[in-house]
């Protein structure tokens, strides 16, 4: 529910409104202010509304500029997530929608940009009509005031002007063409299907953000929009004087007789941008750094389907469950950094991840460790730790497809917990439901699946984790086999114990189940999977969750990875 989100996620929905209300204090102000301020009269009489409509746009697009940087500077954010390590758990784990406000900003500096754009080609196509109009009124003498020097308020000085021209001529319009290529590149080239299946293509574009600020900060210097400078608007005040221009005769004695003088609004873009960039390059410094730390790889193991598994080494690394690296392979590319979720316990004496053939950069990285061990590069750990798993009796796990990779972290670590008899571990039973097409590319978490259950059953905890595999998308040829050997004692498709479930699971009954086997218990439920899945899971919740509160509660999270 809504007040159940709002608890949970108290500082995200803190964060979004004053985001928000920044915005639309910024636009309305600036809005209003361009619309009315009697320095811009002169210039709104030549361009109306649309002048407002884009200096506001201008201040959200400055503001909107400044944010986009910080939520990708990661060792920033662990920083903070580490100098808040005495808040609720809540909090540190809101950082890590880091990313979710990034697409946030980034969308919006879409959406700003189209509106200060429209709005400038609306001013320069009334800029060459007032330069090109003869008939005397305000906004044609305004536009031939360049005649007299440099009191000029119109950007355009000829006729023969086009606004293509002045687009692609002047600082701020070929600027603006740069900034909005390099911005639709960025953002057209980072939607999920790219990144999943383009991962290079994602990460190269994504630099263009350098050519956007640069551009950015160039955007405003030559100063084409001006207002009546305040000397001028104390000599001859446009409200007296105005209608004088139009009327003007040669032999004038009142006090309007002076032209009005106009100057630039001097470019502003640099102070909002100055402080993230510094920050950004610290960030990308710190990074340098941390990866030229040694790795040692321990062991490289080839899993079928193309997965490998690496485990290393690294000096001072210390990591807690559900936590992610960043990887490189310089004789691959030196640039490319790949994130992987961690597939080890912090118990363990090495930290470890699977990497799946999915695109150029993995496929080449597997092939590479077929023929040697090439140099690694690790930078992280980031992310908050899963530890909420630990703090309820029965917790109900479901990954589903790569969704799985972090349970194989917790899964091994509530193992250990649990043998070493931690006080942190209150965890007296494991509900494990995964959901995948084909475990093909899964075979190594099989294989982890088959060692726990053995180690379970030599320590006579058989029955501590229960786990259900759905297999979602299947052929004949696996129905046959599976009719075949119905009766065998372990499983055709995966050889465990437990029996593999063919299609998706009936979640009302595995609700119902666990709450006829705890009726006194506090449920936690784990998702890594898709959103349509977390909706359901989180009505079954509600559903299954008693109003008496001494009996079964279901607890949803949703873990983002």
């Amino acid at each position: 529910t809504m007040g159940n989100w709002l608890v949970n996620h108290w500082f995200s929905a803190a964060v979004l409104a004053a985001w928000l209300g920044i915005n639309i204090f910024l636009f309305t102000y600036y809005f209003l202010f361009f619309d009315r301020d009697e320095q811009y009269f002169y210039t709104r009489a030549i361009l109306g509304s649309a002048l407002a409509w884009a200096r506001a746009s201008a201040k959200c697009l400055n503001f909107n500029s400044m944010l986009v940087l910080l939520p990708v500077c990661r060792n920033l954010l662990s920083f903070l997530r580490g100098t808040c390590s005495c808040c609720r758990r809540t909090l540190r784990k809101q950082l890590d929608h880091n990313l979710t406000f990034h697409k946030l900003v980034a969308y919006t500096l879409a959406l700003l940009t189209a509106v200060h754009t429209i709005a400038h080609l609306f001013n320069l196509e009334r800029y060459n009509q007032s330069q090109q109009a003869t008939d005397g009124s305000l906004p044609a003498v305004l536009s031939k005031m360049h005649l007299q020097g440099s009191k000029w308020l119109n950007p355009i000085h000829s006729n023969q002007t086009t606004v293509e021209y002045v687009a692609f001529t002047t600082i701020p319009g070929l600027t603006g063409v740069i900034i909005t290529l390099a911005l639709i590149l960025m953002v057209t080239s980072s939607t999920e299907f790219i990144r999943r299946n383009y991962f290079e293509l994602f990460w190269y574009t994504h630099h263009l953000f350098l050519v956007y600020f640069a551009g950015l900060v160039i955007h405003g210097i030559a100063g084409l929009v001006r207002g009546q400078t305040e000397q001028s608007m104390a000599e001859v005040h446009p409200y007296h004087c105005s209608e004088y221009l139009t009327l003007r005769d040669q032999n004038c004695t009142h006090n309007c007789c002076k032209d009005p003088e106009f100057g630039s609004i001097p470019a502003e873009s640099w102070k909002w941008v100055l402080a993230p960039i510094i920050l950004y390059v610290f960030e990308r410094i710190l990074r340098v750094w941390r990866a030229q730390q040694k790795v040692v790889v321990t062991k490289v193991v080839m899993h079928p389907a193309r997965v490998l598994e690496l485990q290393m080494q690294k000096k001072g690394f210390c990591m807690e469950v559900g936590q992610y690296i960043f990887v490189n392979c310089p004789s691959i590319s030196p640039l490319e950094w790949h994130p992987f979720t961690l597939t080890s316990a912090p118990e363990e004496d090495f930290f470890s991840i699977h990497i799946r053939a999915a695109g150029d950069w993995t496929e080449r990285l597997i092939d590479t460790f077929q023929l040697e061990i090439p140099r690694i590069e690790v930078d992280g750990p980031f992310g908050t730790a899963s530890e909420d798993v630990f703090q309820y009796e029965v917790a109900m796990l479901v990954g589903a497809g790569i969704g799985v990779t972090p349970f194989a972290s917790i899964l091994k670590s509530v193992w250990y917990k649990f043998q070493q008899a931690d006080q942190t571990l209150k965890t007296k039973k494991i509900y494990f439901y995964w959901l995948c097409r084909d475990t093909g590319a899964f075979a190594w978490f099989n294989d982890l699946l088959a060692s726990l259950e053995q180690k379970m059953a030599e320590s006579g905890k058989a029955d501590f984790l229960t786990y259900r595999l759905f297999l979602t998308g299947w052929d004949t040829s696996i129905a046959n086999n599976v009719a075949l050997h119905f009766d065998t004692a372990t499983d055709t498709v995966t050889g465990l114990r437990h029996k593999t479930i063919f299609g998706r699971p009936m979640w009302n009954m595995e609700f119902a189940a666990v709450a006829a086997a705890h009726p006194r218990s506090v449920v936690g439920v784990f998702l890594c999977g898709p959103e349509a899945l977390a909706k359901s899971l989180q009505k079954s919740c509600h559903q299954h969750s008693s109003l008496d509160p001494r009996k079964v509660k279901f607890y949803f999270n949703k873990e983002n990875f």
